[in-house]
């Protein structure tokens, strides 16, 4: 269809274009009081930048990260000095590790066209967790392939990678099997259910933590005792499980009740209603939250360095005590800072990437 000679020319949709001045203006100078906070805030992030770039590019021995990096990472993970019971470098472990993620990864992203690499990846995360741990850990005599690591080993980012992953993988599964039995109608087990999750949400991790350490023993056999690494592991899978219950009962109680009759309706039973059609969007629903909890695991897993472990803010503890790098806690704590906050930071826009897409 031709416009009409004697009709106005169809014009493209006004666009609008905001020059820098206005915006300054529009957001920062729009009243008296906004231009006085504008200054006045420009003037705070001048006082303390300016020397903090200063100190940070002129000033800092950073020389402390380099020299211990490798301690950081791993701490006193057998290799580079060979060992009776090391007698070659064990490092390659931990890159197997990364090199298993990105594959994973991979898979992850390849699965999003192809249905049975989808699956693969589904399965291949199930399994990673206690992959890595048997990486790690070995399983055979100092001889063998991947002789045996003790615990006491490991330590730096490995250590807090490892208690956040199992605090993770044992958390997840126990918190919603509490929150399907705080709303039990048996009343034993909703009760149960619902004091573990009330005097654990009332306490402190580091009270947990020293729980678990404490008394974790009395309750196993008296010739099987757990390294310290295991009972905190234990603590933070214990203390984790409480709140994902609650964030799982919350998204329990916002599916509508239709959906339990449209089960039951098609004659499926409790426990089919809930595998296929109640916690598959129940789950869906708290996703964000989850992944908010599990950010919480692994900032909260810097606490096991009050019971002797040497993760990776205890490796830095012990780092700033050398004899050659005293004075250096700024630049110790500053990169742990970084490095906690990257890894939080990476999780956090995943959870941005999945609640644009859902």
């Amino acid at each position: 269809m031709t416009a009409s000679p004697n009709s106005p020319a169809v014009l493209p949709p006004p666009t609008e274009r905001i020059e820098a001045l206005r915006w300054l203006r529009q957001n920062l100078f729009s009243s008296w009081y906004s231009a006085v906070l504008t200054l006045v805030a420009i003037w705070l992030i001048y006082s303390i930048a300016v020397p903090t770039l200063q100190w940070v590019f002129t000033e800092a021995r950073w020389g402390v990260i380099s020299a211990n990096i490798r301690l950081l990472m791993v701490g006193q993970y057998p290799g580079i000095k060979p060992s009776a019971d090391f007698p070659s470098d064990q490092i390659w472990r931990i890159y197997a590790c990364l090199v298993l993620l990105v594959i994973f990864i991979a898979l992850s992203f390849f699965g999003r066209y192809d249905k049975l690499i989808r699956r693969i990846a589904n399965i291949a995360w199930v399994t990673y967790i206690p992959l890595i741990l048997l990486i790690v850990a070995g399983f055979t005599y100092k001889d063998g392939f991947l002789p045996v690591v003790s615990s006491n080993l490991w330590g730096g980012l490995l250590l807090t990678l490892l208690l956040t992953a199992v605090g993770i993988m044992v958390s997840f599964p126990l918190g919603i099997l509490l929150a399907l039995g705080r709303r039990s109608t048996l009343p034993v087990i909703r009760w149960f259910c619902t004091a573990y999750i009330e005097v654990i949400r009332g306490v402190p991790l580091i009270t947990v933590l020293f729980m678990a350490n404490l008394m974790l023993p009395l309750f196993l056999p008296a010739n099987w005792a757990p390294t310290s690494i295991v009972r905190a592991m234990a603590g933070v899978s214990l203390f984790s499980a409480a709140y994902v219950a609650e964030n799982v009962r919350g998204g329990l109680q916002a599916i509508n009740k239709g959906q339990f009759e449209a089960a039951s309706a098609l004659g499926m039973n409790y426990f089919q209603s809930l595998r296929f059609i109640i916690l598959p969007q129940a789950l869906k629903l708290v996703v964000p939250i989850l992944i908010g909890q599990f950010i919480g695991v692994f900032k909260d897993t810097s606490l096991v360095a009050i019971v002797g472990l040497f993760d990776f803010l205890g490796i830095g503890n012990s780092i700033k005590a050398q004899p050659e790098f005293v004075g250096t806690s700024k630049e110790v704590y500053l990169f742990i800072a970084a490095v906690y906050w990257v890894l939080s930071w990476i999780l956090a826009r995943y959870v941005k990437r999945y609640e644009i897409k859902t």
